[in-house]
């Protein structure tokens, strides 16, 4: 659901925010790889990144901005007093009038549990040191936050940073898509990185494409270019599609991201949800992981909505077209976002109420954008956040036996717990 009418107001506030300089003119986007007196360097990268790889306990993927042209860039990575030198693709975009000089390593062959630091060389100019660890083949724990857009980010940033700090020890953090309010704004896309750069450096960042990555400034229906190239997530081999859907192994679960957004990309390139369920047969057959997990942006229920006569309870044309498939593939558990509202649904097969399905969580909101009131509860709904509704956050672990979900508000009190068990 594309509720934007009522957001011209937040929208024009951001354009002329960021256009004033108040983001870059004046001091809020800074480069995470300064030079510092503990870490001596000559090269200045920005938002440097580490993104989620097929699996995270041998490889990763490094990503960085210039404010200029590297000329002969390498990455070093060291292990125990040993530097390997990595190639570097240049994966320089345009978008939003503007020229994005960014590069990419591919590391692989990595040990798991282990740990590696890493610099960014150009000739004889060096980057500060980095850290990079691997991780267990069995347990794992991540960070999940719902929808981040906002029309400030300072609520984003306190959000994910209370969820960094209550939550030391996660190893990866995952976004649930509406990342940014308009994809191809390119300030917005500073103002999320630079609150959480010093994570995206430290641990491997997953992402969801949401329907505002599809967005014009102007508010009409694009491609998403700047998603598509900030994040270089697997492959999933299709050339129409590529990168649109994904899936990674980590610890002892398979995750899959998927691509809700037909109604935005459908004029650019048709026929993505045939694409995804054959895709999806094939993904979730050649995986040995205990535990499958679904993460996509939009929604598998419709909900009525207050003042609203034409919107009736039941299931939305994402659940139609997927949640038959979750059944029959017996996956675990299904996140999705978009309602900025945090629902757990229990589990569901064969669109009822029942044991054997999958669980399904509507992940809430992170950043300050609100619709307070907008929705009646479904009958689907086990638990509700308190209204009205403020952000929160997830956390997920698990390995081979159990696997615990929990919903948290940014001041760390408890809202929600499943345990799941194998």
């Amino acid at each position: 659901m594309k509720i934007i009418s009522k957001k011209i107001s937040r929208r024009n506030f951001i354009k002329a925010a960021f256009t004033t300089g108040i983001a870059l003119g004046g001091g809020l986007i800074v480069g995470c790889g300064e030079e510092k007196p503990s870490f001596p360097s000559n090269l200045k990268v920005n938002f440097v990144r580490q993104i989620i790889t097929k699996d995270s306990t041998n490889s990763r993927c490094v990503m960085w901005q210039t404010d200029s042209p590297m000329t002969e860039p390498i990455l070093e990575l060291i292990s125990n007093g040993v530097t390997e030198k990595i190639p570097v693709t240049d994966s320089t975009f345009n978008d939003d009038n503007n020229e994005n000089i960014q590069y990419t390593a591919q590391i692989e062959n990595l040990k798991p549990n282990s740990e590696y630091e890493f610099k960014i060389v150009d000739g004889e100019k060096s980057s500060e040191t980095f850290t990079l660890k691997t991780y267990d083949e069995k347990k794992f724990k991540g960070i999940i936050f719902p929808d981040s857009q906002s029309a400030d980010y300072d609520v984003w940033g306190e959000v994910a940073q209370a969820a960094f700090k209550q939550n030391p020890d996660a190893e990866f953090f995952l976004n649930m898509g509406d990342i940014v309010d308009n994809g191809e704004d390119r300030a917005q896309w500073e103002a999320w990185m630079v609150r959480v750069e010093d994570q995206l450096k430290k641990i491997p960042f997953a992402p969801v494409m949401g329907n505002h990555e599809c967005y014009s400034r102007d508010w009409q229906e694009r491609y998403p270019i700047a998603y598509l190239n900030y994040f270089a997530v697997p492959a999933n081999d299709d050339k129409y599609f590529d990168r649109r859907y994904y899936s990674f192994d980590l610890g002892a679960a398979h995750f899959v991201v998927l691509d809700s957004q037909w109604l935005e990309l459908d004029a650019f390139a048709p026929g993505v949800v045939e694409a995804q369920k054959k895709w999806l047969q094939e993904d979730l057959l050649s995986t040995k992981k205990t535990w499958k997990i679904i993460c996509v942006h939009r929604d598998v229920l419709q909900y009525k909505i207050n003042g609203r006569a034409d919107w009736l309870e039941g299931f939305s044309n994402v659940g139609v077209e997927f949640m038959p498939e979750f059944d029959y593939w017996n996956v675990d558990v299904v996140f999705t976002a978009h309602l900025h509202t945090y629902r757990n649904r229990g589990h569901i097969r064969n669109f009822h109420d029942d044991p054997t399905g999958p669980l399904y969580i509507l992940t809430g909101v992170s950043g300050d954008v609100r619709y307070p009131g907008l929705w009646v509860n479904h009958t689907l709904d086990k638990v509700v956040a308190p209204q009205p509704e403020t952000d929160n956050f997830l956390t997920i672990e698990g390995d081979e036996k159990n696997l615990l979900i929990k919903s948290f508000l940014p001041n760390g009190k408890l809202l929600d717990e499943i345990k799941l068990t194998k």
